[in-house]
């Protein structure tokens, strides 16, 4: 039992151990991504200033007394302190014009003029040397300024250059604020290993030299990364000596194996007659409710939380059987809906009145007009037979739109003229098939009159709302009498409209056909211009792709 006992007590630190090194290593992970984009954007910014921002040409022109010298110094000043105080205020920023020669910050300094001296004089060293490019643009490097390191990139631009600057203890700071154990630290190093912050222990306590049992048996777990676009890195090291500690008090508690051994038997019997026998049998009942065949029969039991999880279960299973009713009923609405939908397009009528249209052509011996009936006939029963996918491209069904207008203008005999805006980047995307035709089909039949022409328009655009929400916007137009108050009061509160005639069933199954194929995504808006003539808007989500294709 000791030898057992001293296995467990060994995983269970080395898993305690592997744990902490893995919440260190995220912690770590998620300080240097920020670090690291800061590092990036503040690289970019003023690379982008001295690129474009004429401030400091002028200030490299004009003398330093001067008011254009001044008026572009404090221009400067204003844009990396709005800078400054999105990224913090340790950031220090500073420019140096190398023809003048003048070195100043352009931004609140939280450092010394002993150190903005120092730093003065190995920022025009440092741009002396012909490698300050190689070595600092886009990199940041650890400097020694009178014995305390900072960290300093420097974008140079021709002959002039921006410098920011950061102590090594603020960069560590937010790592410093972790648990790490009496004698953990965390600390930036240069690439010779070397820490380059100050030392800095928990509650203030430097680490103890004088060294005893628990001291030896005490283990190191260093965590460190190193900074991208950087020459350093952070390091963390965490020193828990009460795991070793949990050990030996684990060792000393299994002394007293023998003592309770007694106890430990009618435990065991205890254990046995009023938990696993619960147990066993609420697994019984998990069985019967997989498997469904049996009825679930639950005994009482003692145990509160097992009463607790059997009545949850039940409900579970309820639930689920219920979902799956559900499930299915609504997939045979929808499978119903779409056969009443494809009954609607087959209209017998509409056949018979394209047949006897091409007989009266056929009489006033209008050839070319029967070929043209003939073939847009053809094409649009085509199209409705041969459809059998959820979606079509947009570019087909606003070409079928357009065969099944020609009809109606060879029937009406031009009563209605219509026009097609389509955006270049509309065609190949995805939609409902026969959507359109069901609205521009009522638009045909309570819009068009003999006593004057009628206009109807179709016009698609597609519009991002952000970078991951596209919609597509249909909008059909008419300039016809427009909707009546009752049937457009119905449609605009989502209220049903009694079909009696077959009277506008098919805007009602192409409202039902949207929401099952777009739930809350897609939107209909019906609305009457103030000049006259219906307006319908219909907003879908853009499908690019589908598994039809």
């Amino acid at each position: 039992m000791l030898l057992l006992d001293l296995v467990i007590s060994l995983a269970s630190v080395s898993i305690v151990k592997q744990q902490s090194t893995r919440s260190l290593q995220d912690t770590i992970s998620l300080y240097m991504n920020r670090i690291n984009h800061d590092f990036s954007y503040i690289n970019h910014y003023m690379g982008w200033t001295l690129a474009n921002d004429e401030n400091l040409a002028k200030m490299n022109e004009y003398p330093e007394n001067s008011t254009e010298f001044l008026q572009a110094n404090d221009f400067l000043y204003k844009r990396f302190s709005e800078l400054q105080k999105n990224y913090g205020q340790e950031y220090n920023f500073f420019y140096y014009l190398e023809d003048k020669p003048f070195f100043l910050n352009c931004a609140p300094m939280n450092i010394s003029y002993t150190d903005f001296l120092e730093l003065k004089n190995q920022i025009v060293s440092l741009i002396e040397n012909s490698e300050v490019y190689e070595k600092y643009y886009s990199q940041w490097k650890p400097l020694l300024l009178n014995n305390k390191y900072y960290i300093i990139t420097i974008v140079p631009y021709y002959n002039r250059y921006l410098i920011s600057l950061i102590s090594a203890d603020n960069l560590i700071a937010p790592l410093r604020q972790i648990d790490l154990g009496a004698n953990g630290e965390a600390s930036l190093i240069n690439e010779q290993g070397i820490s380059i912050s100050t030392p800095a222990f928990h509650n203030d306590k430097s680490p103890r030299k004088n060294k005893n049992v628990f001291t030896l048996m005490q283990s190191r777990t260093t965590v460190s990364s190193k900074f991208s676009n950087a020459t350093f890195s952070a390091r963390m090291v965490i020193k828990f000596g009460a795991f070793e500690k949990i050990m030996i008090a684990q060792l000393l508690i299994v002394l007293l194996f023998f003592i309770v051994t007694s106890t430990l038997c009618i435990l065991m019997l205890f254990f046995k007659k009023r938990v696993l026998g619960p147990i066993q049998s609420f697994s019984d009942n998990l069985g019967r409710i997989i498997s469904e065949d049996e009825p679930i029969s639950f005994k009482s039991s003692k145990i509160v939380e097992l009463e607790q999880a059997n009545k949850q279960f039940t409900d579970l299973v309820g639930q689920i059987k219920t979902f799956k009713i559900a499930m299915y009923e609504q997939e045979l609405e929808k499978q119903r809906i779409q056969l009443d939908y494809m009954k609607l397009q087959i209209k017998p009528h509409f056949f018979l009145n394209c047949l006897t249209s091409i007989y009266s052509m056929a009489q006033l011996q209008m050839y070319k007009e029967i070929e043209q009936m003939t073939i847009s006939t053809s094409n649009y029963f085509r199209y409705i037979f041969q459809n059998s996918h959820n979606f079509v491209r947009l570019k087909d069904e606003v070409a079928h739109v357009c065969t099944y207008l020609d009809i109606q203008k060879s029937r009406y005999l031009n009563a209605f003229t219509y026009r097609v805006e389509l955006s270049e980047d509309a065609g190949e995307t995805f939609l409902p098939p026969l959507l359109l035709q069901t609205f521009i089909e009522n638009s045909v039949k309570y819009a068009v009159s003999r006593d004057r022409e009628m206009q109807i328009t179709l016009a698609v655009h597609s519009e991002k709302r952000d970078l991951e929400d596209e919609r597509m916007v249909i909008l059909i137009r008419d300039n016809g009498p427009g909707f009546p108050p009752d049937i457009l009061e119905k449609l605009e509160s989502d209220d049903p409209i009694n079909p009696t005639g077959g009277s506008r069933i098919g805007i009602m199954n192409a409202l039902q056909r949207l929401d099952l194929l777009y739930g809350k995504e897609a939107s209909v808006i019906f609305s009457n211009d103030m000049n006259g003539g219906a307006c319908i808007q219909i907003t879908l989500p853009v499908i690019k792709h589908t598994d039809e294709e």
